[in-house]
């Protein structure tokens, strides 16, 4: 028996303001979530976890080591995207109904349009800024590509390099910032309502920035479980992005009536 897509009801949201410790709530909120699911949320882990292994061989075998550092920071541009199919199991749990594997993978079927506009303007922005990393790698680092062995080395102890990482963290902090206001509750939004992404993107914006300090420390918690994700040879990642991904559809349906 096929699953019926539900009918959305058109509404003005408006945005609530939250206290500053908001997160621990929604990580919480996100952890009992996974515990009810944890079969469904680890398979959607391991897949991008799968991906993130098949992206970084790609780049060794290209001779490309060195976008690996842009790319594993532009990941965190595109991750609100990913996690469109833990916020329906989120939503599905939320509404008393048994989340599958299946429903996860093809969550974008409920408003596939305007979702996928949104993770074309999130792509947009990932590209643009392995661009920028690119070209500002070739501005300090005149020299041919280092190899991998002195990848590190020229990076992190060569003369040119503190600039270089101060410029770079500039620019980068930037656009992270940008697609953080933009995607906060933005894609959740999507698969919850019959909204274009404009008006999705509005008022994900207006949310970050009515709750500054609350979305500043979620973004920091954000920041803080990828890169220890990451740190473990992505397998970290098998938990920190189910996490923060039903936790992030709980910052949704905290912030936005």
């Amino acid at each position: 028996m096929s699953e019926t897509l539900p009918t959305y009801a058109a509404t003005s949201p408006r945005v609530r303001v939250v206290p500053l410790d908001r997160p621990w709530l929604w990580l919480a909120r996100g952890w009992s979530d996974f515990t009810r699911a944890p079969g469904i949320c680890l398979a959607y882990g391991l897949i991008l976890i799968a991906a993130s292994f098949a992206l970084t061989l790609s780049l060794f075998l290209a001779e490309l080591p060195y976008l690996l550092l842009p790319l594993a920071a532009g990941f965190m541009f595109v991750a609100p995207i990913l996690a469109v199919g833990l916020y329906e199991v989120s939503r599905c749990l939320e509404a008393g109904l048994p989340p599958t594997l299946f429903q996860a993978v093809t969550a974008w079927r409920r408003n596939p349009l305007q979702i996928a506009l949104a993770g074309l303007v999130l792509m947009l922005f990932n590209l643009a800024w392995v661009r920028i990393a690119t070209l500002l790698f070739a501005l300090f680092f005149s020299t041919a590509t280092p190899s991998l062995p002195r990848l590190v080395e020229t990076l992190l102890f060569s003369p040119e390099s503190l600039l270089f990482l101060v410029v770079g963290t500039a620019i980068g902090g930037a656009l992270a910032a940008a697609v953080f206001a933009v995607s906060a509750v933005s894609i959740p939004m999507l698969l919850d309502r019959d909204v274009d992404v404009a008006s999705a993107i509005a008022t994900s914006v207006r949310a970050v920035l009515a709750n500054w300090k609350a979305m500043t420390l979620w973004a920091g918690l954000i920041a803080i479980f990828t890169a220890l994700g990451i740190a473990t040879l992505y397998l970290g990642l098998a938990v920190a992005l189910p996490l923060i991904g039903l936790a992030s559809w709980h910052a949704y349906k905290d912030l936005v009536e």
